[in-house]
Order: structure tokens, then sequence, then C-alpha cells
């Protein structure tokens, strides 16, 4: 256990001293931690690896670091489960799964993140009918504000299971994750440009025609480069490991990191090199194993705003977006990116009751985003969206229990379950109220 050491976030852009930082390797060292900051009258939050840009893991009190709290704990090839640790990055996870011939159903699109931290923010990919990590759980160890361990899932405090699932660390400490898994299987993905214009008109086609539907829209472009995933039988073949590099490395990593970089020191630039860009990746196909073919490697940088729309409003909602770059003076060199998810039944899932789609907005680090944030914002609120838990946005709880309609139900909850906020810090004051 250390103490006053600063913790970062990966973008850089929440930083705290906590009184204390501990990385517990058990359950009950986990739990022994808890009780201890609550003798000590600290706040206890879990930080995973940093990827949320908002401050739901800031504390100023005791610091829970998932460094030793990692591995798989079981796997139920009957169930079709396996149990993982809290702190495991997905990553460790995925790679574990493919060895053991298992995948996840869906998943996002990168790997960096702890399995706590990705189901706790709402992590998500893109999918049909395949939803959120949160929506794949199928049991959770949580420790509570008392020290105590409670384990919940559809049978066993069923209540708990429904909002932890999704519980921006506001219940408790999750200790491990029993998600549902499924034989290994293939992919096939098609990236393609594509007009903007028949994206947007074809949209629900597209979606309504592949299991995983996804976008990104270059601003000041009319250019989109779209990726359709869909189960194949095979055989497998995965890209040319030089094309992978260069695609994947080289082009979106390196070559945009220098772009990004020359529009912070140049932005007129901007608009020219997004055009550029636009243009660089050409169309490909490829097969391979789930984990292979959803995520890529993010090296660049960056802040960034999601909002979950309904999804007979997201590209009403993008079309205004695209209005707005174009008559502003707005110097955006990242794309913007749009997914899909279904309905579940979590109550603070950001597809919650309905049929979703996400429009996320990014602008590189160091670079001014608050006023390209705060315009986007006002479009995606206008159309009842939702924020992403883990990613900037200025709504307070008495917007989002508006938007929420089971959010009641997770107050409650709370309230029960950590009635003096041992778990609170100020971004959970503001999002779920006192």
């Amino acid at each position: 256990m250390s103490s006053r050491v600063t913790w970062r976030n990966w973008a850089r852009n929440v930083a705290v001293r906590p009184v204390r930082t501990s990385a517990p390797s058990t359950t009950a060292a986990l739990a022994e931690v808890v009780r201890r900051a609550a003798e000590d009258g600290l706040t206890v939050k879990a930080a995973g690896s940093g990827h949320s840009f908002t401050g739901v893991a800031a504390t100023d009190g005791v610091l829970i670091r998932p460094d030793r709290l990692t591995g798989i704990r079981s796997v139920d090839r009957a169930a079709g489960t396996v149990t993982v640790a809290a702190g495991t990055p997905l990553k460790r996870l995925n790679e574990a799964l493919a060895a053991q011939g298992l995948s996840l159903t869906n998943m996002g699109d990168i790997m960096e993140q702890t399995v706590s931290g990705a189901v706790s923010t709402g992590t998500h990919g893109t999918g049909r009918e395949s939803a959120s990590l949160a929506a794949q759980i199928t049991g959770l160890e949580l420790v509570l504000a008392d020290g105590s361990v409670t384990r919940c899932s559809a049978d066993e405090n069923p209540d708990v299971f429904a909002a932890a699932r999704l519980g921006l660390g506001a219940l408790g400490v999750i200790s491990e994750v029993t998600f549902a898994v499924e034989p290994a299987f293939l992919l096939h993905a098609r990236e393609e440009p594509m007009p903007f214009a028949q994206v947007v008109s074809e949209f629900d086609q597209l979606v309504a025609e592949n299991e995983h539907f996804e976008f990104y829209w270059f601003p000041h472009t009319d250019g989109c480069n779209t990726k359709r995933n869909n189960r194949s039988a095979g055989p497998a073949r995965p890209l040319p490991r030089v094309r992978g590099w260069v695609d994947d490395e080289l082009l979106s990593n390196g070559v945009f990191q220098a772009a990004c970089s020359l529009g912070k020191r140049a932005p007129a630039t901007v608009p020219s090199v997004a055009r550029i860009s636009s243009r660089a990746l050409s169309a490909r196909t490829y097969t391979d194993i789930p984990y292979r073919v959803f995520t890529s490697p993010r090296r660049v940088r960056f802040v960034e705003m999601e909002y979950a729309l309904p999804r007979e409003a997201a590209m009403d909602a993008l079309r205004e977006l695209k209005t707005l770059v174009a008559r502003s003076g707005f110097r955006v060199s990242f794309p913007v990116e749009i997914r899909t998810a279904p309905a579940d039944d979590i109550p603070l899932s950001t597809a919650s009751g309905r049929e979703t789609a996400y429009i996320a907005v990014h602008m590189y680090r160091g670079t001014p985003h608050e006023a390209y944030f705060t315009a986007a914002e006002r479009i995606m609120t206008a159309h009842g969206g939702r924020p992403h838990w883990g990613k900037l946005h200025s709504r307070d709880a008495e917007y989002l229990a508006d938007v929420y309609p089971r959010f009641a139900e997770f107050t409650a909850l709370r309230d029960r379950l950590d009635p003096d906020r041992l778990f609170g810090n100020d971004y959970l004051r503001r999002v779920l109220g006192a």
C-alpha cells in the first residue's frame, strides 16, 4: 500500500492524489481495504486502466488498483460461462478464451480496459442483436460498503444484479465477473469507403443486413469508412502481417499521429488533412477470430464524448452535426464514429429499453475541444441522448433521471447499499445526485 501517489487516466485529463493506493490480490484482501477505509472515514474508488475520460474513478481517499486482482478463476463449459477476476485486462481475457476455444459474443474496439472498468461504465461495441459487455454478464461478486462480499445473478440477489452490471462503482467494488461465452467462431470483416449521403440513406438497411455494422465519418469531407462484420464458416483468412501493420499501425497510428500533431500546431491544415485521411484507408476484407476483428490498436491519445440516441433519430442528428462543422470554425481532425446496439434491460445502460445508435466525437489531446463538444452535445440532447458514462459530457442527475426510466430504481438501491456514500465522488454526485 502506498500513499500520495498521483494517478492519471489514459487521456491525462484527470489526475488525483489519493491518501492511499492499494492493490489487493484476493477478494478477502479487497474487502479488508474497504473496511479499513470506512473505519478511517475515507472514500473508496477502484480505477482500472484509466480509459474513462470522466472522473468516475477519481478519489482523494483510497484508490484501489487492479494490477494483482487478475486471471480466469473458472470456466464452466456446460453452462457456457467464464468467471474472471475484476482487474483482468480485456486483452488477457480474450487471449485466454481464444486459447481454450471460447469467445465473448461481442466487444468494444479496444482491449486495454479492465473487465470491471469496462462493464461499470457501459463499454459496448456495435451489434444488431448482441449488446454491450455488461449485457453479457451472468453473475457478479461485489464488496459492499460494510466490507461484506455478496454474489448476485438473475437468481441470487436479482435486484442487485440488475443494477450492478453497470453500476458506475456506486454500489460496491466488483471483485469478479461471470460472462456468458460461446465456442470460438470466425468473423468476416468487410471494410470499404462509402459517401456520406449513401451510408446515411442506407443506414437502416445496412444495420438490418449485418450482424455488426459501424462507420466513421471524416469531418470536413463527404467521406465515410464502413465496417461490416458477420459470422463465417471459414476458412480463416487473417490480414497479411504487412498489410495489417501498414493499415493499423503506420496509417491509423503513426501517420495519423503526425497529422493530428500538425493540426494542433496549424489548425488551418485540418480540413485538407481530413480529406487526405478519408482516402487513405482502402477497401479490405479478412476473416479471423472475433477479438482480432472487433478490436484495433489506439495509440493516438484523444478526448471523447459519445451519446446514445434512439436509433431512429441518429441519422438526423448526424446530419445536423455535419452541418454544424461546415458552418462553424471548428477544426476536427478525428473521425466521428457511429455504432448500434439492441435494447437491453439494465437500468443505467445507455441502451436500456430502446434500440440505440451511438455517435462519438473526438478531439486530439491538447487541442481545444470544449466548444465543439458543447455544440455537439446540444444536438444530442435535443434528440433525447444519453451520454456514455465514461466519456466527457455536462449532464446532471436532473437530466439523466428524465432520459432513464429506471433511474430512480438505481438510486434507491444505491441509498440502500451505500447510504453513507463510501463509494461516492464528485462525478457521481453530479450524475446520480447527493
